[in-house]
């Protein structure tokens, strides 16, 4: 039973993650059909980060206060319902209501499924489960454009959502069905401050981040105009970022004071342990490089080598494959022999890929930017797989639902930041050379863009070092409820 529960959970996370990454490549065609501006439509992106941002680190709480029936039934209720609205939206603002209830399914979704994984999965079972996760994690995102491309060249933009509302809908049904509570539940009443700093906190970093590119440069109008648009975004990433570290600082303040009586909505104790901060903290980088290359690599096959977004989708299906084949068999390596005869390697391969991508050219073959993608991949798998299983594994089993909710909330932000960061740079670095005459903007942009993850990524090579595999063989699981 408990394995049929997590592979109907696996494929609801993937169905979200997959919805999740539709939506960039829709947004020159939603500009133009729903008659709104850039910025308006960016807003379908903001607005879905934002939502995640604000919700994951609710989910501690909430997978601690509520069983796993009621919390998969809300989840696949919410995406399902912001789906359909999504796919009848007869406009903009109701497209947007609906982006914002989806997401509010799908920040339930991963710390739902990774703390269901600890509480049933015996510790050395544990490498080979989350490297399905892994699976679910790579695979989405790579499939999510070129399906994406596919579906708005042929029947337009709505089947986005109309392909993925059917299966919502069958993994809501069947979930109603077989789930049932894997873990222990507790009363404790929720926090409202916490609640609410937690939102501002979370979500003014994430909309800062947003923010960014905006600051950086703007386009379009009168040189007056421009500079407007520029100062604006500017002074709206100054006081995005002052709230969110404020209500952050608070958050935590109050977090510290609560958990003395086990009433945190996050619990923070989760960084006293070692191991556990040690794979955060390496997560937090590859999350930003991965996350931000996969937007730019796209970007860089379309502006600057100059293939279609059908096409540039597809480079990056290879390694996504790769990816998800690797890891069930890293997951199996990691049971039998441990963290850095993965995690070590596999960082080499990553930063020594992104240097490669830093070579990259306007004539660079559409084979090799696919094969280093796929070689990247490959790094990335050998990566993700032990840092899952290795951070949640170094908690106390009460801290669990924590743990699962600050890696969600980690992968977010750091992944809002990667692509923030990098496109930036590659915008601001093309928009330069641009503007002194050069024939080879983009390819410029993009480099900066590489060169800068390269750079961003080295300390991995240090961190790979320090994160082990936790001695927690022979503990026994809680009995389900």
């Amino acid at each position: 039973m408990e394995s049929r529960i997590i592979w109907l959970l696996l494929a609801a996370a993937f169905v979200a993650i997959l919805n999740e990454t539709t939506m960039g490549i829709a947004i020159p065609r939603l500009i133009v059909d729903l008659g709104i501006t850039a910025v308006a439509a960016q807003w379908l992106t903001t607005a879905f980060m934002l939502t995640m941002a604000v919700v994951i680190p609710i989910t501690g709480f909430l997978l601690r206060r509520f069983t796993t029936r009621q919390m998969f039934i809300a989840a696949m209720s919410l995406f399902s319902l912001g789906t359909l609205i999504a796919f009848l939206s007869p406009g903009f603002p109701m497209l947007l209501v609906a982006r914002v209830v989806q997401a509010s399914g799908t920040a339930i979704m991963m710390p739902l499924l990774m703390t269901t994984i600890m509480n049933v999965v015996p510790p050395q079972s544990r490498g080979r489960m989350m490297g399905r996760v892994s699976i679910v994690i790579s695979l989405a995102p790579a499939i999510g454009p070129s399906l994406s491309g596919f579906l708005i060249d042929t029947v337009g933009w709505r089947w986005n959502f109309g392909v993925v509302l059917p299966i919502a809908l069958v993994a809501l049904g069947v979930g109603a069905i077989w789930i049932r509570n894997l873990g222990e539940t507790t009363r404790a009443p929720i926090d409202v401050l916490s609640v609410i700093l937690s939102a501002f906190g979370f979500g003014g970093l994430v909309y800062g981040l947003s923010q960014i590119g905006g600051a950086a440069e703007a386009h379009g109008g009168t040189a007056a105009e421009a500079a407007t648009a520029s100062t604006t975004a500017t002074v709206s990433l100054i006081v995005a970022f002052s709230v969110g570290v404020i209500a952050l600082a608070l958050f935590a303040w109050r977090q510290i004071r609560l958990q003395r009586t086990d009433d945190a909505l996050l619990d923070l104790r989760v960084f006293t342990f070692r191991n556990f901060s040690f794979a955060t903290g390496h997560m937090t980088l590859l999350s930003a490089a991965f996350f931000g290359i996969i937007t730019v690599l796209p970007l860089y096959a379309q502006n600057v080598v100059g293939l279609d977004p059908f096409m540039s989708g597809l480079i990056v299906l290879p390694g996504a494959l790769a990816m998800g084949l690797a890891g069930p068999i890293v997951g199996r390596i990691y049971d039998r022999y441990g963290t850095r005869v993965l995690l070590v390697p596999g960082t080499v391969i990553a930063v020594g890929m992104l240097w490669v991508f830093t070579t990259f050219t306007a004539t660079t073959p559409v084979w090799a930017i696919a094969a280093g993608q796929t070689a990247l991949s490959i790094g990335l798998a050998l990566s993700f797989t032990p840092l899952f299983t290795a951070s949640l594994a170094s908690l106390d089993r009460k801290y669990y639902s924590y743990g699962s909710a600050v890696v969600g909330t980690v992968q977010q932000v750091a992944g809002a930041a990667g692509i923030a960061l990098f496109i930036t740079v590659m915008s601001s670095v093309q928009a330069a050379a641009e503007a002194s005459g050069a024939e080879d903007a983009g390819a410029q942009g993009a480099h900066a863009a590489f060169l800068l993850a390269t750079i961003v990524s080295l300390p991995l090579l240090f961190s790979a070092f320090l994160v082990r595999k936790p001695a927690d063989e022979g503990l026994p699981l809680p009995a389900a409820h």
